[in-house]
């Protein structure tokens, strides 16, 4: 098979990825694809940089396994913490993911930024050195998201819990004058319409995922391997874990599509 056909890799802790992944399938329909879930391992946020990387070089061997052209990272915690090892290892090019503070910095008009993001990435040096890369006029709230990942693996987005835990993490950061909130967490966009009815119209939200797929986008074409054809692309799934919660997230997507519980 010639190189342009073969799929995108993508991965992340779980199945928040599949919301860069949509953002791909709407930019570029003609791509095949291949999206590994690890959520036996989420939320990767909780963990050690040596695990993340562990876990992300076995994520790695997975897609490449399955002969991949180039891996989408779509997970902040992995991006931050491991993709320079990735890249120093393997020869695929690869596509990160990390909070779009550079984005926000430009949007305020408060001069303060909240970002919601894991403990993973907001600790590592490469949300540091991005973080130091704005102006110091601009202030940053970080908040970690703790549980906000597992009650999304767990298929509660529309829960009391995890309204209750928006409430406890958003509150502070509006009485603190933040007018643009970070998602620094690819699973945290399904929970825009939930953070909406906390905050209303008060917050401009950003995420990274159309950005992402630009990306892809751009990289495929400098290095002449977009898709060859203009057949509809196919996309497969692997979750080695509630199966059932990846097929709902993906409901709305369903022609093209194959999901495979695996143990992996």
């Amino acid at each position: 098979m010639k190189s342009n056909n073969l799929p995108i890799g993508i991965f992340d802790s779980g199945i928040g990825g599949t919301s860069i992944w949509k953002e791909i399938k709407t930019l570029l329909p003609y791509e095949n694809t291949i999206y590994l879930a690890d959520s036996k391992n989420a939320p990767y946020g909780v963990k050690s940089r040596q695990e993340i990387i562990d876990l992300s070089i076995k994520n790695t061997d997975f897609l490449i396994h399955r002969k991949c052209k180039l891996i989408v990272v779509a997970c902040n915690t992995a991006t931050t913490n491991a993709i320079k090892d990735l890249r120093a290892t393997y020869t695929i090019p690869f596509i990160g993911i990390e909070p779009a503070i550079k984005p926000a910095a430009l949007k305020t008009k408060t001069n303060t930024i909240g970002i919601l993001a894991t403990k993973g990435t907001l600790t590592s040096k490469l949300f540091e050195k991005t973080s130091n890369s704005i102006g110091k006029e601009i202030i940053i709230k970080e908040t970690i998201g703790n549980h906000l990942v597992e009650l999304i693996e767990e298929g509660k987005i529309d829960s009391k819990e995890m309204y209750n835990l928006l409430s406890e993490y958003l509150i502070p950061m509006l009485n603190e004058g933040v007018d643009c909130l970070v998602l620094g967490c690819t699973h945290y966009p399904y929970l825009i319409p939930k953070i909406r009815e906390i905050v209303g119209n008060r917050i401009e939200i950003i995420d990274s995922g159309q950005a992402v797929a630009k990306q892809t986008k751009a990289i495929l074409k400098k290095i002449e391997i977009l898709k060859s054809n203009t057949k509809l692309g196919t996309h497969q799934f692997f979750i080695n874990k509630n199966k059932n919660v990846l097929e709902a997230i993906l409901r709305f997507d369903k022609n093209n599509i194959v999901v495979n519980e695996k143990n992996f």
